[in-house]
């Protein structure tokens, strides 16, 4: 989980522009923990999103930085090994928030 949460928060703070802000909150929600990280960047488009999670997939914004596209394929695969779910949702331009959600022990 180490890494899952290592890659969100990375990925925040890549596409976060100075000035913005990146936001972690955890809670328990019945037989569920969740994670959710949240930042101000610019965000990914709906056409995009349904490809986040695709492994050496990397959107039109991910173009001009470092990486390789997989960051996110192998997090949703350890949450799914995991028994958990790992989301995405984004409004270009305001915010992008990614929700992990692992079955309590």
């Amino acid at each position: 989980m180490h890494q899952v949460v290592t890659n969100l928060l990375g990925n925040a703070l890549k596409f976060t522009p100075a000035g913005g802000t990146v936001t972690i909150r955890t809670w328990q929600d019945g037989p569920s923990a969740v994670l959710e990280v949240a930042d101000t960047g610019v965000g990914i488009p709906a056409d995009e999103l349904p490809r986040v999670f695709d492994r050496f997939w990397r959107g039109q914004a991910a173009a001009q930085t470092s990486g390789s596209g997989i960051g996110l394929a192998i997090a949703a695969e350890l949450t799914l090994a995991h028994g958990g779910t790992l989301t995405a949702a984004s409004e270009p331009g305001v915010r992008t928030l990614f929700t992990l959600t692992l079955p309590r022990a």
